[in-house]
Parts: C-alpha cells; structure tokens; sequence
C-alpha cells in the first residue's frame, strides 16, 4: 500500500505565541485514469480523466468514477484494472489503466464533461501546477498585504455567523472574502466545497474584482489542490482554511506564493507556506534559541 501522509515544517501559531515545528499531511496526488476498449484486434485507449486523490484503492476509484460517471453500466463490463506504467518518469503509480471485455461499447459522451486535464503530464504533480501556471492571468503581481495573526483568529467566527443556509441544513460548505482588516466581502455556500468556491470567484468576477490579491479567502474546511488551483487562478495571495491541506495543495501554494494556513480555529493555525505575510506573536522556540546561544 503507498503511503497516504507526508511530514512538512510548519510554523505553528496559538494564542499569544508561534512556534517551528513538523506537522503531518495526508498525500494529495493526480490519478490518470485511462480506458481500454474494443474488439480484439482493434483495441482502442483512451484518457478519460485526471482527479487528486490520496494513494490506495485506486482501482476502486477508477471503475466507480467510470460507473457513476455513467460510462460504464456493471461490474461485469471490466476486464481488468491496474496501474499502468505508461506514463511519466516519476510517479508511475499515480496512472490506471480500465480494461473493458471486447464485446462492451462504453458511454463515451458521458466523458465530455470538464474533467482537469492538462497537455503536459497530468500524472505529476510538478506537471499539474505547470499546467496552471501557464493559464493563469494573476502571476506575479504586487505582494504588500500583511495580516497579523489576531485579525485570523476572529475570521472564521465570522464566517460562522453568516452562514444562513448551514444554519438551516447543518450540511454546507463555504468560501468567503475578507478585506485585510476583516471586512467580509462576499461569501458562497454550497453542498460541494469545490461549488461554493466556483460561487465566490463568479462573483467576484461578475463584480469585476478581479485580480483578488488585496484579499483573504477562507474557507469552512479542508483545502485541497483543486482549491488552491482555483484560488491561483484569481490571484489570491492568503488562503486560511478551518481544516486540513492536503501536500500537494501546500506544494502548490508554495510554488504561486500564496500564504496557506491551516487548523484555523481556537485562537490558533498552522503556516504551511507564505509565512512573511502574517505578523505572528514572538516565536519562542527562536527567541530560546537566540538567549543560549543554539543555531
């Protein structure tokens, strides 16, 4: 079985004090998934999507997006399905590979939809966030906006308290935007996380907001590739979640300098990447180090 986490430093800020230290994250990671198809003599492969998953089970995550996708109808339909080593030097697992019996005609026009594909190698992470970076208008734009650590703490009360319809349902995700001094600006909800974000960012384009660099997104749980993604994509620059990030998320914030932080609940977060855009209390673990006279 892969490996499912993955250990990252972490600046780690509760209350009236920071810290340096390690912190766990589960493994986010492309899955290609490929289909094989036709009769014996004229087998045909084709690419039928790229999802971030966490490793395992690939396999069953492979037929049952087939399945619910509605490209296939059964089990019965398949023929094999295993990882396929046609793929990119590195990460040679993150590839598999459907097989359907010869007399099967799968439903290809359920593959239409706009499933993320890239025209590098989709099966890399380094491939993936290459491909964003290619079709994002927002790189490189003025970074002065600095928050301190106090404004954090208050947001995601904030977000709570506008909630309406996660009020009424107690089932709903949502992304919001602030101002730097904690203003909310717009918030979305929806059943899906990924939804609500899509919701936010329509919104702010409607509004012609865009690039959103003087704001701070967050959101009400984990944030994913796919969000980060999204978020890249408007020129975000700080990125608060109340949950978990995934690592590719956080290699992915990394490599757009966007501030990503985490666990945001409790007077306390986590700063995976884009620390020097938060004013965080006197980092203890520094300030004993520097009295002793440790490096």
């Amino acid at each position: 079985m892969p490996a499912s986490t993955i250990k990252t430093p972490i600046v780690k800020v509760s209350s009236t004090q920071s810290a340096r230290t390690d912190d766990t994250l589960a493994i986010e990671e492309p899955l290609e998934i490929k289909l094989e198809y036709g009769a014996d003599d004229q087998r045909r492969v084709k690419n039928i999507s790229v999802t971030m998953r966490t490793p395992g089970h690939d396999a069953e995550l492979a037929t049952g997006f087939l399945f619910t996708e509605g490209i296939i109808k059964n089990a019965d339909e398949i023929q094999s399905a295993k990882h396929s080593f046609i793929a990119c030097a590195e990460n040679k697992e993150n590839t598999i590979l459907v097989s359907l019996e010869p007399q099967v005609e799968p439903h290809l026009q359920n593959t239409e939809r706009n499933f993320y594909t890239s025209s590098s190698c989709g099966v890399c992470g380094k491939g993936s966030i290459s491909a964003i970076r290619t079709v994002s208008s927002f790189t490189g734009q003025p970074d002065e906006m600095v928050v301190h650590s106090a404004l954090l703490y208050q947001l995601p009360d904030i977000l709570r308290r506008h909630q309406r319809v996660f009020d009424d349902t107690g089932g709903l995700h949502a992304s919001a935007l602030f101002t730097p001094v904690g203003e909310l600006l717009l918030l979305r909800e929806d059943v899906g996380r990924h939804n609500a974000l899509d919701k936010l960012i329509g919104a702010a384009m409607m509004y012609n907001w865009l690039p959103l660099q003087q704001t701070i997104l967050v959101l009400s749980g984990r944030a994913s590739f796919e969000l980060i993604q999204k978020a890249a994509m408007s020129g975000i620059a700080i990125i608060a979640a109340v949950g978990a990030p995934s690592s590719l998320a956080v290699q992915l914030a990394g490599e757009f300098n966007i501030t990503l932080i985490g666990f945001l609940r409790d007077e306390r977060f986590n700063i995976y990447t884009g620390a020097h855009r938060v004013m965080t209390p006197v980092d203890r673990l520094a300030l004993n180090n520097n009295l002793t006279g440790e490096s």
